[in-house]
């Protein structure tokens, strides 16, 4: 949302033992400090009245949430901002069977 015409976005993929990384970089305007840890609250925007829900992040914390990930963020005003995604690779019910099977 806050990223110039200009600004550059750089999204990289990892393995890391039995999780994938996703990691969406911008070289945007950054998010201030007193923000970073109201991103992934319901209803929380910076724009204005109408311009937005606040649910993005919201919705998106839910879904990694739910597939036993995580999400973080870190963000330097004027530079830009990281988020990470790391999901497992495997379903439960397969790490299950794995664990049973040995």
């Amino acid at each position: 949302q806050a990223i110039e015409a200009n600004g550059v976005i750089t999204i990289t993929t990892a393995s890391s033992g039995d999780d994938v990384l996703v990691r969406i970089s911008d070289t945007g305007c950054g998010i201030p400090e007193e923000n970073l840890k109201q991103l992934f609250t319901p209803f929380f925007t910076t724009k204005p009245v109408g311009s937005g829900t606040g649910l993005g992040l919201s919705v998106s914390f839910g879904i990694v949430r739910k597939h036993r990930g995580s999400i973080t963020v870190e963000s330097t005003v004027g530079q830009g901002t990281t988020f990470c995604v790391r999901l497992p690779i495997r379903s439960e019910s397969e790490q299950r069977e794995i664990a049973t099977s040995c």
